[in-house]
């Protein structure tokens, strides 16, 4: 007896559309699967050619690395790279052999200094960005000298989970040795030394020669005259300061020592210097005259120095005046936006100064004649310098030159 109702089992048309979707969602499924296993195959091609291209990078820092080690470790000057910490990251040999460090093991500046007996820590405050520093140090083998430069580097951060992008400095030391330089530059200065008193030895023989021959016949006539004419006196003071004048050129010129300034009354000043030169005017026939025009005038200087600077410029107008000429020696104040300057005006009527010739004349060495070692205007120059003046001329061929000095007033 059949006891199944006919409405429980399935009828054929609806098990086969349910075979039906079963089959299109197996194909959709299958489908899918092939796209999901060539994403796979992309994938897996991608991330080969990925390992492939970062292992040759890797690679490639590792050769840049090594090539770079090896230039460093190379190099003929001492190489020190610190950290943003001021720990050691780096020192090249040549580092270690210049500081005599040896095998000691060296962590930060503060072990540096302690085993090479240098103060890194004091250079590393006074030297970053500067000109490179020289130091002695003492050695075994005797005194070295190191030329020391500190220079920042900056790279980004890159620390995991750092917030702060900010730059990083790191700094890079270079040591070089410069014992062979130093010993070079002082052979120069020895050299030049010598070259000097060479120079000042043929000066002073050019320059005494002939007043000294001039002083010996008038200290002749005067032995011959006990009556001591005025006239033979005045030339042998002539000659005298000239000889005066000469050595004191000399001195300036290749002396490192700078006058002593104090306060000084400029016209009484200047006036002393003329009547220094008088007796070489006189003897050469020609009139020097002084005019004051502000006696309270005052400057700080040095007398010697300014009467030096008088006795040069008085005695290039004496050179160049012919007989019957006149020289004028004045002073002034003068006034310019309210500061007051004081002038010093030398005014000769000489055959004047050509014009290729006036940019040279405070040359020292420099002569329009080539009869004077030309020291003479150099040192008026350096010695307006130190002054804290200006020296100026003006000059027409055959009508005179007229020079200025100009001193800053109390």
């Amino acid at each position: 007896m059949n006891t199944m109702s006919g409405d429980s089992i399935p009828s054929p048309q609806l098990l086969a559309d349910a075979f039906s979707e079963f089959i299109s969602a197996s194909s959709v499924l299958e489908e899918s699967y092939r796209d999901l296993q060539r994403e796979v195959t992309h994938l897996g091609s991608e991330l080969a050619k990925r390992n492939a291209d970062l292992t040759r990078s890797l690679a490639e820092n590792d050769r840049m690395r090594a090539a770079l080690q090896q230039i460093l470790d190379s190099m003929p000057c001492g190489v020190l790279v610190l950290s943003s910490e001021q720990r050691i990251v780096m020192i090249n040999p040549e580092g270690r052999n210049l500081l005599e460090l040896g095998d000691a093991r060296i962590d930060n500046l503060r072990d540096l200094s302690r085993v090479s007996q240098v103060d890194f820590e004091a250079l590393s405050r006074g030297l970053s960005g500067q000109a490179d520093s020289e130091i002695c140090i003492e050695t075994e083998t005797g005194s070295r000298w190191l030329a020391i430069g500190n220079r920042k580097l900056f790279s980004a951060s890159t620390h995991s989970g750092s917030m702060d992008q900010s730059p990083k400095p790191e700094s890079i030391w270079i040591l070089r040795d410069v014992s062979a330089n130093r010993e070079a530059e002082e052979q120069r200065e020895a050299a030049r030394r010598t070259t000097v008193l060479a120079e000042i030895s043929t000066i002073l023989a050019h320059e005494i020669r002939n007043p000294l021959a001039s002083l010996e016949l008038f200290a002749g006539l005067i032995e011959n005259d006990r009556g001591a004419s005025s006239e033979w006196i005045s030339h042998l003071q002539a000659g005298i300061r000239t000889l005066s004048g000469t050595v004191n050129n000399v001195l300036s010129l290749n002396g490192e020592v700078k006058p002593h300034l104090v306060r000084v009354p400029l016209a009484a000043c200047v006036q002393g210097g003329v009547e220094f030169v008088r007796p070489i005017a006189e003897q050469a026939s020609v009139e020097i005259l002084f005019f004051a025009g502000d006696c309270a005038l005052s400057i700080f200087g040095n007398e010697d120095a300014i009467r030096q600077i008088i006795l040069n410029i008085c005695c290039n107008a004496i050179r160049h005046t012919a007989a019957g000429g006149r020289i004028q020696v004045s002073t002034k104040a003068l006034e310019f936006r309210g500061v007051t300057r004081a002038v010093v005006e030398i005014a000769d009527s000489g055959c004047g100064i050509p014009e290729d010739s006036i940019q040279h004349i405070f040359d020292a060495g420099f002569s329009s004649t080539g009869e004077t070692p030309g020291l003479g205007l150099a040192v008026c120059k350096r010695l307006m310098t130190q002054h804290g003046g200006e020296i100026r001329v003006a000059s027409r061929i055959n009508e005179g030159t007229i020079f200025q000095l100009e001193f800053p007033t109390i």
